[in-house]
């Protein structure tokens, strides 16, 4: 049996652009597992997706035309059951036989072989491979069943199928044809109500025949792109845009570049089979409109890419990605500068209409707009980031940074009553900070309005100045203590109010800021501005937010064990967590570490479960053993040198230094009784020990080390 190349394709009407990536994917990656599990393709096949506006396919290398036969073996049942005394076989052995389509005659062919402690009977066969018509038809089954599909569409077939008693089909968008080559060959299956041949159609405009029929399966690309005009691949499709984009702004010169996004270029990529980048303008008099507001239009209604020049301001020009290559673009690129025009001078007209009322008189409005039924308005809910807001400016930087922080909270929000967010609710913040500029506020609290929504998402940028830093603090602890609150936890994979984000987002600010902030107390100090709205949620606030503090972390390349040693202690500065991790991580790498963690854990153990107090004071007098003195001596000279060396933040050097009790430890356990019969005895040792187990824990919790 030789092996040859596999193509498939699912010819289509236009599918969801922000879908089809994960839609070709996801076709052509079913296909080929189930191809693989049959026997049908090889463990190292190598399946190449396309995906075009109107197709879906897979190309798949060396897929045999019949699966090899494989052996199979089936456990019959014990020898004692299937055999009676004389070796004749019971009814019940016959039965089991006749439900696999053999006889008596088969008896004599069964196989014995150790099953547990008693022997068992074998029923030898040979299982023929599946042939490729059927394996690909089960495997195309599955492949479109599992298809990552937004919303499915009923559509009615086309008359004449060649498929009798179909009358409907439930797909994410109508199918008119089905490809199916093994080299040359149609395989014969179907789909959709469609039977499978070897032709398909290219561009609805510029395909040079139609219908393109492919001769092989190895020919797919090459004769789409030369008879259909069109580039099958979406990595091929997406390469070729950068490329012509790069080399459009190129030729505009001046060091402009096209706008980098990768979500706008996947798109667009969705929308085009036939890839032709053209160069249009606008009038420079939109220049004047904040260019985030012009981007977003371009991107958001029309998928242009705007060009910015070599400072990273946009440009009167922007690029086109167009579907069809005329002689003379004139006609396409006037076109879409008509337009874009009406877009840009409604942002001109949202713009110039928002500065005619100040920011400070857009305050009450809030008043009016609902934040949520239990939360009650968007001013209500102001008036507690307010009061947040001026409690953490005065823990960082007084009275001064308090009011300004008062100041940005209270018109943080007001750009959400401005017509140019109502139209693009993604420039909320951004607009906020234009407009108080414009009123004639500065810079620091515009920042700071601009930047509180911020960090958007992983990767985003912190607040730039204190003030900002310090209104972002207050708007997400009062989004995740109001919704704690009010018992709105995430859930799953459900999380409405983007809490996880919020925590993720306090978290960052902390801990790269290094802002000497406990993260436990902030909370607790959020609480009293929603009055009897909620109740107290610090506990499981706190743990949420440490839950998401040590996933980052694991993330990050840190283990569990040294996570959970760190965080165990609930450190009031995350900004220490960094340091005290590698602190932890070298210490672990001492030879001590191992003993001394497992000593840790049986300390702690040996306080927890004593039901007598530890000493307030240890006392030399009461030490019986000279084990107790070394003890001793051996934690006050540790300490000496730990201590100074925590208290400068040196937390490797405080570790380390209790390298050196190892011996005197263990050398207590051999030697001395902890639970001497003498009361004050055992209180005393009891004592050394809390004495240890406290001053060895500063930076981390050591008995999360142990194995």
């Amino acid at each position: 049996m030789s092996a040859q190349n596999l193509l498939v394709e699912l010819f289509v009407e236009e599918l969801p652009p922000k879908a089809l990536k994960k839609l070709g994917e996801a076709f052509a990656q079913v296909l080929g597992q189930r191809l693989v599990a049959q026997g049908l393709a090889p463990q190292d096949a190598v399946v190449t997706p396309y995906a075009s506006p109107r197709r879906l396919a897979a190309h798949i290398t060396g897929v045999l035309p019949r699966a090899a036969d494989r052996a199979v073996s089936q456990k019959l049942m014990p020898v004692a059951v299937g055999l009676d005394a004389a070796g004749q076989p019971t009814p019940a052995l016959l039965k089991r036989l006749a439900a696999l389509g053999a006889d008596a005659s088969a008896v004599a062919g069964l196989r014995r072989a150790p099953d547990g402690k008693a022997e068992a009977l074998f029923f030898d066969s040979v299982a023929p491979g599946v042939d490729l018509a059927t394996g690909l038809q089960s495997a195309l089954d599955d492949a479109l069943a599992q298809l990552p599909i937004p919303k499915v569409m009923t559509y009615q077939l086309e008359s004449g199928c060649e498929l009798p008693g179909w009358s409907s089909v439930q797909f994410v968008r109508p199918a008119h044809g089905l490809v199916a080559l093994h080299g040359s060959t149609v395989v014969p299956v179907k789909a959709l109500g469609l039977l499978a041949g070897n032709a398909t159609h290219g561009h609805r405009f510029e395909a040079r025949i139609d219908p393109v029929v492919v001769p092989a399966a190895d020919a797919y690309a090459d004769t789409l792109a030369a008879d259909g005009a069109v580039i099958a691949s979406f990595a091929a499709r997406r390469a070729e845009i950068q490329r012509q984009l790069a080399a459009a702004a190129e030729l505009v010169g001046g060091g402009c570049r096209p706008i980098e996004d990768d979500a706008l270029l996947d798109e667009v990529t969705a929308l085009v089979e036939r890839p032709n980048v053209l160069v249009c303008e606008f009038e420079r008099q939109f220049l004047e409109v904040p260019q985030e507001c012009l981007i977003l239009t371009m991107k958001a209604n029309q998928k242009y890419f705007p060009l910015l020049d070599a400072n990273g301001r946009l440009t009167h020009r922007f690029l086109v990605v167009s579907n069809i290559r005329p002689d003379d673009a004139s006609a396409v690129i006037g076109g879409n500068e008509r337009v874009v025009r009406p877009r840009l001078a409604d942002a001109k007209f949202f713009f110039d209409q928002d500065r005619k009322k100040t920011l400070a008189s857009r305050v009450e409005g809030l008043g009016k707009v609902v934040y949520h039924n239990k939360l009650g308005t968007q001013g209500e809910r102001v008036e507690r980031v307010r009061a947040i807001a001026r409690a953490i400016g005065q823990q960082l930087g007084g009275d001064i940074l308090a009011k300004q922080a008062d100041t940005a909270a209270q018109l943080a929000k007001t750009d959400l009553l401005t017509d140019m967010v109502g139209e693009f609710p993604e420039l909320q913040g951004i607009m906020g900070g234009y407009y108080a500029r414009h009123d004639g506020l500065t810079d620091d609290i515009a920042f700071a309005i601009e930047d509180h929504y911020r960090p958007r998402f992983a990767g985003d940028e912190l607040p730039r100045n204190p003030v900002g830093l310090v209104v972002a603090l207050a708007d997400k602890l009062e989004t995740l203590v109001g919704m704690f609150g009010i018992g709105n936890l995430p859930t799953g994979d459900k999380d409405p109010f983007a809490l996880r984000r919020h925590a993720l987002g306090v978290i960052r600010m902390l801990t790269e800021r290094d802002l000497a902030l406990d993260l436990t107390a902030l909370i607790r100090a959020a609480v009293p501005a929603f009055g009897a709205l909620i109740t107290d949620p610090t506990e499981p606030l706190a743990d949420f937010m440490f839950d998401r503090l040590a996933g980052s972390l694991r993330e990050q390349g840190y283990s569990a064990q040294e996570v959970d040693a760190v965080l165990a202690l609930r450190p009031s500065r995350l900004g220490d967590v960094s340091r005290r991790l590698q602190a932890v991580r070298a210490f672990a790498a001492l030879p001590e570490a191992a003993a001394l963690a497992a000593a840790n854990k049986r300390i702690g153990n040996i306080l927890r479960k004593s039901e007598t107090a530890p000493a307030e004071q240890v006392s030399i007098d009461l030490f019986r053993e000279p084990a107790e003195e070394a003890f001793r001596a051996a934690l006050a000279d540790a300490a000496a040198q730990a201590n100074p060396a925590f208290e400068r933040g040196d937390y490797s050097a405080s570790l380390q230094a209790w390298a050196a009790v190892k011996a005197p430890v263990d050398a207590f356990f051999d030697q001395v009784m902890v639970n001497a019969d003498d009361m004050d005895v055992r209180r005393n040792r009891l004592g050394l020990l809390r004495d240890l187990h406290a001053a060895m824990n500063r930076v981390a919790d050591l008995a999360k080390l142990a194995a």
